[in-house]
């Protein structure tokens, strides 16, 4: 599957759209395993936006997390601030999506 390119005003309304949600999942010290990419990837077929907390990583790593998430999971990194990072992958159903067109 394709990701589409999000223009600048869909990656800030994505944004606003994450300031008032709650993570829904929480990548600890054991970083990307098996189980986590699969726990991920169901998350993505209730929602299109999916908010995740970093425990315990740096900067750095946290950045490098970032990027393989989204080449694993094949979605879009359309925001990280701090210890939380906002995941966008379109869903099936345009009629659930978050993204606004444009």
């Amino acid at each position: 599957m394709s990701l589409p390119e999000l223009t600048g005003h869909q990656r800030t309304h994505l944004r606003g759209l994450g300031q008032t949600m709650d993570p829904v999942i929480k990548l600890g010290k054991e970083g990307l395993t098996a189980a986590f990419l699969k726990e991920f990837e169901r998350c993505f077929s209730d929602k299109d936006l999916i908010k995740l907390r970093f425990l315990g990583a740096d900067r750095h790593e946290r950045a490098a997390l970032c990027d393989q998430l989204s080449q694993k999971a094949s979605c879009l990194c359309v925001g990280a601030v701090g210890h939380t990072a906002l995941f966008f992958k379109p869903h099936a159903n345009p009629a659930k999506s978050s993204l606004v067109e444009g």
